[in-house]
């Protein structure tokens, strides 16, 4: 091999290297990552990084690029296959596009969440282009597998197979911007998520008007409607300050945010906003503490009242259907922040713990009672599934309305959208 030939390997593998360090970085740090930090994990000089990238905006492009191309190959594989005759049920093409997908995700965390965010003020046009990029191919594939699988008749009668594609392909993306891949047996999270949503837990799923009228229901709609307008979101500089840093968060992200972006949103100087606050940390504190104890307030108070198990999960959905409606900022600063736990902040982190452990005790006693029935796997695992898919993904939420939100929930999550799942 010639010489030059070797330094074009040598250089190919230094810089695959650089994104891969690059990458596992900012999916764990976030974009505040700096390139000096980059360089000392790849274990070479910022000299040497330059020769390969000349910004941290170059290495995002390069991250972004990387995953839509998988994207788009995950997507065409499955098309390719539809055309293809072989023994697989349909069932078994959604469940293995699903899991391709998350399988993507995951392995691309970092333009996930890179993708997550507007991009960031100065930025280049390629930048804006590709982060604002959806993954249309993939949901088309998964649009054809539906249908083909609604064709052959192994989905329910009256499912909304377009919702149903669509909601199929949020939760296999989340499952790249959350946890639960980390945690024992998370390999089969992205199958497991799969079969919840096409079998349901429910053995036997009450009729809507019977969950309507339930106590855990409710519950549910008392504290929902508890929910009165931030009195102090304006009127004084504090309340504008918080105003301005949840949006600047939840528009930017946390970490790419900082102390001056969110005082020029405000119309505040920099003085005036460190005489309000101490730190950046402070106000992510001032804005989130009310939100998990809003939450948590909600969970409570459908998880403790006098229903079933199917009936509180149902409740539980509507409850995080209005959550998003009504708090859709401050769920994606919380969604987006609790991949990077433990912060300075332990409420963010604890609000999520003390809502898994109850959703793990009630599911317990559904299965006790014959309530509900669950694909194998460990309880722990079970139990992150449900959690996840209890919350309906926002642009559902967002293009449906809360009624419809619900529909598909109980459509999926509680009846199974596969045809062999009876209802009553």
């Amino acid at each position: 091999m010639a010489v030059k030939e070797v330094h074009v390997l040598v250089d190919s593998a230094r810089k695959t290297e650089i994104i891969d360090t690059a990458g596992t970085m900012f999916a764990s740090r976030g974009v505040r990552t700096s390139l000096q930090e980059i360089a000392e994990a790849a274990g070479i000089l910022p000299g040497s990084l330059y020769h390969h990238f000349d910004s941290k905006e170059a290495i995002i492009i390069e991250l972004i690029e990387r995953y839509q191309r998988d994207l788009d190959d995950v997507a065409e594989r499955a098309r390719s296959e539809l055309r293809e005759v072989d023994d697989r049920r349909s069932r078994e093409r959604i469940v293995a596009l699903g899991t391709a997908i998350a399988s993507c995700a995951i392995r691309h965390r970092a333009a996930l969440m890179l993708t997550f965010y507007e991009p960031p003020a100065g930025a280049s046009d390629e930048f804006v282009r590709l982060a604002q990029r959806t993954p249309t191919g993939v949901e088309q594939a998964m649009l054809e597998t539906v249908r083909a699988a609604h064709a052959s008749g192994d989905l329910r009668v009256g499912i909304d197979v377009r919702l149903l594609a669509n909601r199929l392909c949020q939760s296999m993306l989340h499952v790249g911007i959350g946890v639960s891949h980390q945690t024992p047996g998370g390999e089969h999270v992205p199958e497991v998520r799969c079969a919840l949503l096409l079998d349901g837990v429910a053995v036997r799923a009450p009729a809507d008007s019977t969950l309507q009228r339930s106590h855990a229901m409710r519950a549910a709609d008392i504290e929902i409607d508890s929910w009165a307008e931030r009195d102090g979101d304006a009127g004084d500089d504090h309340g504008t300050l918080v105003h301005a840093a949840r949006s600047e968060f939840a528009r930017r992200g946390y970490g790419a945010t900082t102390v001056r972006d969110v005082a020029a949103a405000a119309s505040l100087s920099i003085g005036a906003v460190y005489r309000l606050i101490r730190s950046k940390n402070e106000l992510l504190e001032s804005i989130m503490r009310g939100y998990s104890t809003t939450v948590t307030k909600g969970w409570d108070a459908v998880l403790t009242s006098d229903a079933s198990t199917l009936e509180k999960l149902d409740a539980l959905m509507w409850l995080n259907i209005n959550v998003l409606d009504r708090f859709s900022e401050e769920y994606k600063i919380h969604a987006a922040l609790l991949p990077q736990l433990p912060l300075t902040t332990p409420d963010l982190g604890m609000s999520f713990s003390a809502q898994l452990r109850k959703l793990r005790t009630v599911l317990a006693a559904g299965l006790r009672s014959g309530e509900l029935q669950f694909p194998k796997g460990p309880a722990d695992m079970r139990a992150r599934s449900v959690f996840a898919l209890s919350w309906t993904p926002e642009n559902i939420v967002r293009d449906q309305g809360a009624r419809g939100a619900l529909k598909l929930a109980r459509d999926t999550v509680l009846r199974g959208a596969a045809a062999q799942r009876g209802t009553t």
